[in-house]
């Protein structure tokens, strides 16, 4: 038997890093994408109306009071840039909550078991395709590392860098949703039914 001093402080670092409070410590992680997917919605919006309004209204005034013109260049950039990196963690996201389209009519009349296999297989398909996205990002990424945009003067690697978060975040959601067909949890889980 252990000392009371050395059981107190071992059963307080067994309630410590218990699952359910580690997962309730880390639950914060989870939600970074989904933030980071809201800010650059602003941000994709805020751009585009900065656009408009500079293209439209600036230009005009500038032209009838004889000012010199605004450059507005950097407006473009600016929304590609956001959208790139909009479209690689939405995927992911869309990876995680199950969104993204498909056609269950076929599957939906296996045997519980043939549809958990081919979930499965799924499953495994979207982690490899996100490794590979990944993994062929990097090395487009690593190309265009000595390229810089014109208007915002920012080294593209930064910009093919949503390549790689983006696949990483794919395998990383479908190794999670595997988890979730083999444990018979969540969006995925359900699409096994009956097993």
């Amino acid at each position: 038997a252990l000392p009371p001093v050395l059981s107190a402080l071992t059963s307080e670092a067994g309630q410590l890093y218990h699952p359910r409070a580690m997962r309730a410590r880390l639950s914060w992680i989870g939600a970074i994408p989904h933030v980071v997917i809201t800010l650059l919605m602003i941000l994709v919006i805020v751009d585009m109306l900065v656009g408009v309004f500079l293209r439209y209204v600036m230009t005009r005034v500038s032209a009838t009071f004889d000012l010199p013109t605004i450059q507005f260049f950097w407006v473009e950039e600016v929304g590609e840039w956001s959208l790139t990196w909009l479209t690689f963690i939405g995927a992911a996201l869309g990876v995680r909550r199950g969104i993204h389209f498909a056609v269950h009519l076929i599957i939906e009349r296996f045997p519980p078991a043939l549809r958990r296999a081919v979930l499965v297989g799924q499953c495994l398909l979207i982690v490899a395709f996100g490794l590979l996205v990944a993994w062929f990002g990097w090395q487009v990424a690593d190309l265009n590392s000595q390229s810089f945009s014109p208007a915002l003067v920012l080294n593209l690697w930064w910009l093919y860098l949503a390549s790689v978060v983006g696949g990483v975040l794919m395998a990383v959601y479908g190794f999670i949703a595997l988890g979730d067909v083999l444990s018979g949890r969540g969006y995925w889980g359900d699409l096994v039914g009956g097993v």
